[in-house]
């Protein structure tokens, strides 16, 4: 067990909590409890939190859980809360928009139209952060998130950070890896976005006209985490699973959205469980139907409730 005294007192300015209960912390509204949750001050706070951390402790990185289920059982270590602590949004030289990991995506499509920027319009329609975005290549309306990526400030479990280019990594469809993998664990703390001058008028409308399609094509006004499943090649998920007649299918309060079938909505009393298990059935029935595999876009952590 991490000294929390110690963590607290001697130099740190971030909050440290104890059994962290997860639900409050993704957008599903569901899951247990993390065994410690630190929310830092600053980028500079957080590189002293995880040089004290013990090198085998289970870290987590969360914003604003958009993307994520914790199991019932919760997550045996410590989650790093980066949403309203590393939120800081600004313009740098050759034009490019600097963001930290923790600012909210559409913020940074809103910031760049401000500023006479396009191609920015895209982020408005993804509902996480900056970091959950280029950990996932994030994209819709036919972009992604590491097209406008110049560079990338990333940090690791020493707590030192550097600068990388976007051919450090193994970027594809919703997929983004480190080809160097004996450098270890490590972390986004911000990106340098370099978007096209142009007319701030039009993408602002285009980013209202991305917004609407939402409201009008997603259960927004239900707990979810977005699309469930990537789509696989030539094909929409979508359309698979709603060609095996899967709209409307429950497992307790866990329900396959009536709206778009490649959401899975929390009705309100969904368990983590609930919505695991329903992830598993569509993939089974799309299988055996269809004879495709669908692949999960959303990340499952944490242990089943029977585990504890």
């Amino acid at each position: 067990m991490v000294d929390a005294l110690t963590l607290l007192t001697d130099g740190l300015r971030g909050v440290l909590r104890f059994g962290e209960p997860m639900h409050r912390h993704t957008s599903w509204r569901a899951g247990g409890a993390a065994d410690r949750a630190y929310t830092p001050a600053d980028a500079e706070d957080l590189a002293v939190f995880l040089a004290r951390l013990p090198a085998d402790e289970p870290l987590l990185f969360a914003g604003l859980g958009s993307n994520l289920l914790v199991r019932d059982g919760g997550f045996r270590g410590t989650v790093v809360f980066l949403h309203g602590a590393l939120g800081r949004i600004e313009m740098r030289g050759d034009g490019l928009v600097f963001a930290e990991a923790g600012v909210a995506s559409p913020k940074v499509a809103r910031f760049a139209s401000m500023h006479a920027f396009e191609g920015a319009e895209f982020l408005a329609g993804i509902p996480g952060t900056v970091g959950g975005a280029l950990a996932m290549n994030a994209g819709c309306y036919g972009s992604e998130t590491w097209e406008r990526v110049a560079k990338v400030l990333v940090i690791d479990r020493r707590g030192a950070s550097r600068e990388r280019t976007p051919d450090a990594y193994d970027i594809g469809y919703r997929h983004c890896t480190l080809r160097d993998a004996s450098t270890g664990d490590e972390w986004f703390l911000g990106a340098w976005f370099r978007f096209v001058p142009g007319d701030g008028d039009a993408a602002r409308g285009r980013i209202k006209e991305f917004l609407s399609r939402r409201i009008a094509t997603q259960p927004l006004g239900q707990p979810n985490a977005g699309s469930v499943f990537r789509n696989p090649p030539g094909d929409h998920a979508a359309r698979l699973i709603q060609s095996c007649g899967l709209k409307g299918h429950r497992i307790g309060g866990a329900e396959v959205s009536t709206k778009h079938a490649n959401f899975i909505v929390n009705t309100g009393a969904a368990t983590a469980a609930d919505i695991e298990q329903l992830i598993q059935r569509v993939r089974e029935t799309v299988w055996r139907e269809c004879a495709v595999r669908l692949e999960p876009e959303v990340r499952i952590v944490g242990q089943a409730e029977d585990m504890q």
